[in-house]
């Protein structure tokens, strides 16, 4: 597996593997059955490069994650926050303005995130600290929306809370660099209730991958 000390340092490598050893898959370009670790999470940011300018905004990751805490999946409270909503969202909301992807509104419904800060609390060598994401029983509403992460699990090792992302689909461009910044997030809100350091952030995808149209304009 593939280490990174920062989410940077694991963007710009990923980035450059999919451009040579990508295939050809449905208008991207992808790599199968990813999985890497970043061991300092919360240096989350993405930087530019000579070569590769994400311009990534940190505002507006910070603003999905206070979206993602505030439990509503409506797209209009992103515009509350941000001042605008990007059209990625706009084309996933149903017609009342919703998504499947808030994963905040996702881990808040059965108390999941409570649980399992709780269960950490009393069991901290438990295998069960997961929470779902992606729900079988709701696929037939997942027509515009599906959930890109299936879940997420915490693990207490050596005093540090490691944490382990798994997903179906990530789109590195977009989706790793403001889905690796909440995520790090998430991991340091669970360890501060557990008052104990962040450890290593785990990442696997089933299907990672660059848009073409991405490809073509940095590279025309």
């Amino acid at each position: 597996m593939n280490k990174f000390t920062n989410a940077n340092k694991a963007f710009h490598h990923l980035h450059a593997r999919i451009l040579k050893f990508g295939v050809d898959f449905d208008n991207t370009k992808a790599l199968f059955n990813v999985g890497f670790e970043i061991d300092n999470p919360l240096d989350n940011q993405i930087a530019n490069t000579h070569y590769i300018r994400r311009n990534w905004k940190q505002d507006y990751a910070e603003a999905e994650w206070q979206w993602y805490l505030s439990g509503d999946r409506n797209v209009h409270k992103l515009e509350d926050l941000y001042g605008k909503v990007p059209e990625i969202w706009r084309h996933m909301a149903d017609e009342d303005g919703n998504v499947n992807s808030n994963y905040g509104w996702q881990w808040e419904r059965g108390d999941q995130l409570d649980y399992v800060i709780d269960m950490l609390k009393h069991t901290p060598n438990t295998r069960r600290a997961a929470i779902s994401i992606y729900d079988a029983k709701e696929m037939h509403t997942y027509y515009k929306d599906t959930p890109c992460t299936y879940a997420v699990q915490f693990t207490i090792l050596n005093n540090k809370l490691n944490m382990c992302v798994t997903m179906r689909s990530n789109d590195l461009w977009y989706g790793f660099c403001n889905d690796q910044y909440c995520f790090s997030k998430l991991q340091l809100l669970v360890a501060d209730k557990l008052s104990m350091e962040v450890g290593i952030y785990y990442h696997f995808a089933h299907n990672l991958h660059l848009y073409n149209d991405i490809i073509e304009k940095k590279n025309g």
